[in-house]
């Protein structure tokens, strides 16, 4: 039976480019995983966006000299582009500036309020004197109280991964101007989570018991639960969802209390866009669906704490039959990938900017190194010498070489066809019958998010289908026994069939490309294309995945005798060593966009 299978991915913030850190921490895992379940038939709905309030937006707008509108949808638009380029497969990614997002947010916050989870109270917060404003907490640096961080945020501190109280800060300290910050008095809306104090324990005690979440999520969870407070859910800004409440018209609604709300309203959108307004309650409102949050490790007590509160307090207002919405089932969260053995750094460009990369490189030589660098369990490293080596060494030499080499002999000597075979040997049943297992092994890794090691399975497959190929050598079986050859050459492309099927998700174009080659006529995934939607003030762009066209399944390969090839092309272009000291020497390197 075809599972209901959500994939809630990270929002990026609209103040910049994506880099490899983004793909590796979140939307390639993402949408490895969605692929994966497309193909196994799997309902599937995928979802994000740009994040496109909040502090970091205004600040980098102030820089440019243009509104924070203005900044958002000019990164909005590159999101889209960059996204599609790598392949990120969305049903929907939209932002959080639609009238739908601002909609629902407010009547969450009213929802809430209702109910008695929200409350008022005066707070103390940091004042610049100088620039006659309450400062957001991403406007304040100091050190961490906790772990003595001299760099600290005044919302987070990147260290230690604790959620801050800015007021408390040692030696605060403005981003603007470097002046110190002094303490004054401001009411705000705070969101009650002791209120949900018992519900929440229950529900990372399920998460520890199903045994699928990893370690390092559950234990920050469960430690983050142990001591909750009140948390301010609206903030002194003139830029994001108003709060709807008379006599609040210079307040914002909190980014973290609205943000994480995409995930829910963009499936909303989604299910308008379609025409099927109901069908997003097939995921949130299915008690045997499952939710997939795929974050980074900075970002994991709002998804595993706070937006599960959120949703426990709205729990039946959207269903008819007040049935309880559905809380994420798994928050595989990455943790970093550094640079060259530094820690991305965007004031000193020390970053690997995808829309940059991939004027230059393949989109699944990308995927590939990024795949198998996955800091799934620790952090990670981008090195250049070991993009330029794995891609030569295991693309080009090992996959792309197996491919090419056989397609094209069997193209040459069997009248551009798939031969048909004699009787198999004891070898190639053994080879043949190894390449069919892989699709399951394989599929069964990435249902338990362990991506990494789900490539690494098929491509062990792919050595061991050179040596099987190397020692039944058809190119010298074809002048003494053609039948021996042909037979030998059926398994090969039998056995790259299936292994085409078992990278798809991780290497989608060429996993065309190489379906494409083989003669099959449809493709295995859709096409995705960047839309506009109009709303009733405004439109705004979206990217969108049209399913319609795809007809790829995750079965073993039954490629039949006589089907004859499409063109045949390299998969992989060859890099030259060059481009190590090249790609470094751009790093830290000024960069204009």
């Amino acid at each position: 039976m075809s599972e209901f299978i959500h994939v809630s991915v990270a929002w990026p913030y609209a103040n910049g480019d994506l880099h490899v850190g983004h793909l590796a921490g979140a939307y390639l895992p993402a949408d490895i995983f969605a692929r994966y379940h497309r193909l196994k038939g799997n309902h599937v709905l995928m979802v994000s966006g740009s994040d496109s309030h909040g502090t970091p937006i205004s600040v980098e707008a102030d820089k440019f000299g243009v509104t924070p509108r203005d900044l958002f949808e000019r990164y909005h638009s590159r999101f889209l582009t960059t996204q599609r380029d790598v392949g990120i497969s969305y049903d929907l990614f939209t932002h959080t500036d639609t009238e739908n997002h601002h909609h629902i947010a407010r009547d969450v916050f009213l929802k809430l309020l209702e109910r008695g989870y929200l409350f008022r109270q005066t707070q103390q917060q940091l004042y610049s004197e100088s620039q006659h404003r309450f400062l957001p907490d991403r406007l304040v640096e100091g050190t961490c109280y906790i772990c003595g961080f001299n760099d600290a945020r005044g919302d987070q501190c990147d260290n230690c991964g604790t959620l801050l109280d800015a007021t408390k800060l040692i030696n605060p300290r403005s981003k603007l101007d470097g002046s110190t910050p002094v303490i004054r008095e401001t009411e705000h809306y705070f969101f009650d989570l002791p209120a949900f104090g018992e519900r929440l324990q229950q529900y990372l005690q399920w998460a520890g018991r199903s045994g699928h979440w990893r370690d390092n999520v559950l234990n920050f969870s469960t430690n983050y639960a142990e001591n909750l407070q009140p948390r301010a859910i609206t903030r002194d800004l003139d830029w994001g969802i108003n709060v709807p409440l008379e006599g609040w018209e210079d307040k914002r609604l909190y980014v973290w209390f609205e943000a994480v709300m995409g995930y829910l309203t963009a499936s909303i959108e989604w299910a308008h866009n379609i025409g099927r307004p109901d069908a997003w309650k097939d995921w949130w409102y299915n008690p045997d669906a499952k939710i997939y949050n795929f974050i980074g490790k900075d970002n994991i007590p709002f998804h595993t704490v706070i937006w599960p509160a959120e949703l426990m307090g709205i729990s039946g207002i959207y269903d008819t039959d007040s049935r309880p919405i559905s809380l994420p089932y798994d928050v595989p969260a990455n943790e970093f990938m550094n640079i060259e053995g530094r820690q991305f750094s965007k004031s000193r460009n020390w970053a690997i900017w995808l829309p940059d990369i991939l004027t230059r490189y393949q989109p699944d030589a990308i995927r590939y190194y990024v795949t198998m660098t996955f800091p799934e369990t620790r952090d990670s490293d981008f090195a250049w010498d070991g993009f330029f080596s794995r891609i030569n060494n295991e693309l080009v030499a090992a996959w792309g070489n197996l491919v090419n080499r056989m397609l094209g002999f069997a193209s040459k000597r069997f009248d551009n066809a798939v031969p048909t075979p004699g009787e198999l040997t004891d070898e190639d049943r053994a080879i043949l019958a190894l390449s069919v297992a892989t699709v399951t092994s394989v599929g069964d890794l990435i249902a338990a998010v362990k991506l990494r090691a789900g490539l690494q399975e098929a491509m062990r497959v792919v050595q061991e289908a050179n040596v099987y190929l190397d020692r039944r050598a058809p190119w010298k079986l074809i002048n003494t026994d053609p039948q021996a050859a042909a037979t030998v050459v059926y398994v090969i492309l039998r056995v790259i069939d299936n292994l085409k099927i078992a990278l798809a998700p991780y290497l989608p174009f060429t996993a065309q490309q190489l379906h494409t080659m083989l003669g099959y006529p449809d493709r295995l995934f859709g096409e995705q294309q960047i839309v506009v939607y109009q709303e009733a003030e405004r439109s705004h762009e979206a990217l969108v995945l049209d399913n319609s066209s795809a007809a790829g399944t995750w079965e073993p390969s039954e490629l039949p005798s006589g089907q004859k090839f499409g063109p045949i092309t390299p998969l992989f272009v060859k890099l030259d060593e060059s481009i190590i000291d090249e790609e470094r020497s751009r790093l830290g390197a000024p960069r204009e966009l």
